[in-house]
C-alpha cells in the first residue's frame, strides 16, 4: 500500500516531539547518514515501543513487520503503519524463510528495512544473542548494516505494560558496517557478518550502560 506522505510527515514528527518531552528522548549519530546507502538497520529489542523509537528518529521512512496484535487498536495501529510497519500474524513470523524472503522483498523494493536480529524482545534488558536471519538478507542483497542501539525503553514500556512511562531513552546510531564483494561472496559470509555486527552491538551496549 502507498504511503500517504503527509499522514507519515504528520505522525512522525507527532512522536518525535512527545518522545523528546515525555522521555526526554536524545539521539546520536557516530557517523553521517550516506544519502544514497539503503540500509539494513538492525536494533536491540527491548520493548514494543522499539519500532516507533527508531521509526521517528531515522532520517528516512523505514519498513518493517511487527506482530498483529499491535494493530488492534486502531489509533496506534494506524500510526505505526503510516511509520512504515506491516501487520504479520503468529503463523506467518513462525516461518523464518518466509520472514527473510519478506524482507529482501522489501530491500529489492528500494526501502531501507529494520530488523530486531535477536529474534525477540529481551526480559532482562540486555542484549541478547543475535539471530543469524539479518546476515543472511545482508549477504544475499550485499547490504550495508546500520547497528543500532536503544536505551531505556525496557524501562519505559516494558512487556505487559498498558503505558508508557516517563522513563529516559536515549537511541544511538552506530557506525555502518560495509563488506567488501569477497566478503558478501565468501562461503563464511554469514559468520564473518554476525561477528562485526554482534561486536558493534556489544560495543553500544558498553558505551550505552
Amino acid at each position: 500500500m502507498k504511503q500517504n506522505k503527509i499522514f507519515y510527515a504528520l505522525v512522525k514528527n507527532f512522536f518525535k516531539i512527545l518522545l523528546k518531552i515525555y522521555n526526554r528522548c536524545s539521539v546520536r549519530w557516530l557517523e553521517e547518514l550516506n544519502p544514497n546507502e539503503k540500509f539494513i538497520v538492525a536494533s536491540n529489542h527491548l520493548s514494543n515501543l522499539d519500532p516507533l523509537v527508531v521509526g521517528c528518529f531515522f532520517p528516512r521512512s523505514l519498513k518493517y513487520f511487527a506482530k498483529e496484535e499491535l494493530f488492534v487498536n486502531p489509533i496506534f495501529g494506524g500510526c505505526i503503519r503510516a511509520l512504515g510497519a506491516m501487520p504479520v500474524s503468529r503463523a506467518d513470523n513462525a516461518s523464518a524463510a518466509g520472514a527473510l524472503r519478506a524482507f529482501m522483498k522489501l530491500y529489492e523494493e528500494g526501502s531501507d528495512v529494520l530488523i530486531f536480529p535477536e529474534g525477540g524482545r529481551s526480559l532482562d534488558g540486555k542484549l541478547q544473542p543475535l539471530e543469524a536471519g539479518v546476515a543472511l538478507v545482508a549477504a544475499r542483497e550485499k547490504a550495508p548494516i546500520l547497528p543500532v542501539f536503544i536505551h531505556g525503553t525496557f524501562e519505559a514500556m516494558p512487556t505487559g505494560a498498558a503505558f508508557v512511562k516517563p522513563k529516559k531513552i536515549t537511541v544511538t546510531f552506530g557506525k555502518p558496517l560495509r563488506f567488501s564483494p569477497e566478503e558478501y561472496a565468501s562461503k563464511d559470509a554469514r559468520k564473518i557478518i554476525m561477528s562485526r555486527l554482534t561486536d558493534s552491538m556489544k560495543e553500544l551496549e558498553k558505551n550505552n550502560s
